[in-house]
């Protein structure tokens, strides 16, 4: 097991090796920038020593580096602006709260000149308490409620900067609150285009068959498409006020070629719309899904590959169509804070498994923790594959393939379906798995009534608490009994 230097990151190191081969110094990816491994072979992310950090807040907890998430919300945010900017248009970028929304996050990303993307109430009202413009927040759903819709056009001065149309019944569902209310909601309507792109079909949203969205092709020749009637209601009622089309093709993308391809369905639309009613909508929403590296190895999609192929798609959509090239706006969330994030676990059994003849190994050690698929549902929810490595100090052992498994009663419970550790690994070591601060906590769940791990923040040597560790005590309150 040996940890690769990828980039740049936190405070210099000495260039000596370790006892087994660990460099002492930057961990590279997919560990966050500012994680190193120091001279006891132990860990540390911006500034903080794991070890010391897990004696202090227990285990199983959820690491978040605040300069690393800080920093690629802003890389982002620059290679976009710049790119548009190229084409004398503006780019706006959202963060997608579904990745992992507290209101301290709700604040950096704030800071950091990104608007917040919302998909519920919890989520609404989280980043509304943050003290977040509620001009610059967004509110998705397929079956928003009325609560959800009354607080997203009440939320400040004139309600929230958008409300996503997911339906042609939502149309009059939202023009009628905004009625009752008013008001008049700024909305968006998001549509399929057929272009899908990502890690796994339950997360590839551009698709014809599923639940989000309004296709933009006619069920049969000579009709308009789902997506035009839709956007014609919209026009018609006076309480709507159009921004915009909104797209998504998926998630964890690590090619541009989609956004491409969306870009071009989504601008014919808009010229569409804009030939029958001379209405040309001013935005167009490409959504996120940006990639990440997960594995040792893996590459991360570069933030200013994909903001200049994206702007060149959209200005040559716009050159095709005739029509002036829209606003564009984006809600990446995975990539900002998917690498940024790690979790921190105790180990406790470990058992070798002899595999069945003809397997690729003759025996596989299981590795127990004392958390599972109940903060990281994403393996046996996905397959996706994660990385861990040993955190807490060095060994001279060889590497033996190893499986990292929960606690939980399912025999799916599996946060790591494959990685090389220390053939020592033994009760009491600390077990770092990486890339986990994009759908950790937010997935999370208290299956067998296991608390839900804490939520820290580390930067400059300092620890900051963002969302405390649930006790038993706090499942107990909610039992009414």
């Amino acid at each position: 097991m040996t940890a690769t230097s990828g980039h740049d990151a936190g405070p210099a190191h000495d260039s000596r090796d370790l006892p087994g081969g660990l460099p002492d110094g930057p961990l590279g990816l997919p560990w966050p920038r500012t994680a190193v491994r120091r001279a006891d072979g132990s860990v540390a992310v911006g500034g903080v020593g794991l070890p010391e950090l897990a004696a202090a807040q227990g285990t199983p907890l959820y690491v978040v580096d605040e300069r690393d998430m800080r920093e690629r919300a802003a890389a982002l945010r620059d290679a976009m602006t710049t790119a548009f900017a190229e084409h004398g248009a503006e780019v706006e970028l959202f963060y997608a709260g579904k990745a992992f929304l507290c209101r301290a996050v709700a604040r950096w990303m704030s800071q950091e000149g990104l608007g917040i993307d919302t998909a519920s109430l919890g989520e609404l009202t989280t980043a509304l308490s943050a003290g977040v413009d509620a001009a610059r927040v967004g509110l998705h759903g397929n079956n928003k409620s009325d609560e959800e819709l009354e607080l997203a056009l009440t939320a400040g001065d004139t309600g929230i900067g958008r409300v996503v149309l997911d339906s042609l019944v939502e149309v009059d569902r939202v023009a009628d609150v905004a009625a009752g209310l008013g008001v008049r909601a700024r909305v968006m309507l998001r549509v399929t285009t057929g272009v899908h792109a990502g890690g796994h079909e339950y997360i590839s949203t551009g698709h014809e068959d599923q639940k989000f969205g309004l296709s933009v092709h006619p069920a049969r020749p000579g009709e308009d498409s789902p997506a035009l009637t839709a956007l014609l209601a919209i026009l018609a009622r006076p309480e709507l006020d159009l921004l915009g089309l909104h797209s998504h093709i998926g998630s964890q993308i690590l090619d541009p070629a989609g956004f491409d391809a969306a870009a071009r369905e989504v601008l014919r639309v808009r010229a569409e719309l804009a030939e029958r009613t001379g209405v040309l909508v001013p935005e167009v929403d490409l959504g996120g899904g940006f990639g990440v590296a997960y594995l040792p190895g893996e590459v991360e999609l570069d933030p200013e590959r994909i903001a200049k192929e994206t702007a060149a798609a959209v200005v040559e959509a716009a050159a095709e169509t005739g029509t002036a090239v829209p606003r564009v706006s984006f809600e990446p969330g995975r990539s900002i804070a998917g690498p940024a994030g790690l979790t921190l676990y105790t180990v406790g059994t470990v058992k070798p498994v002899r595999l069945p003849e003809g397997s690729e190994l003759a025996e596989r050690l299981y590795v127990s923790i004392d958390g599972g698929m109940g903060d990281n549902i994403r393996p046996a929810l996905y397959g996706a594959a994660y990385h861990a490595e040993l955190v807490g100090r060095t060994s001279g052992a060889p590497p033996v393939r190893a499986r990292v498994v929960g606690k939980h009663c399912e025999s799916g419970d599996i946060v790591v379906h494959d990685v090389d550790l220390p053939a020592d690994v033994h009760a009491g070591d600390l077990l770092a798995v990486a890339v986990t601060g994009a759908y950790g906590r937010s997935m999370a769940s208290t299956y067998n009534l296991l608390p839900r791990p804490g939520v820290v923040a580390v930067r400059d040597g300092e620890v900051t608490p963002l969302v405390r560790r649930e006790s038993v005590a706090d499942l107990l309150a909610l039992d009414l009994g």
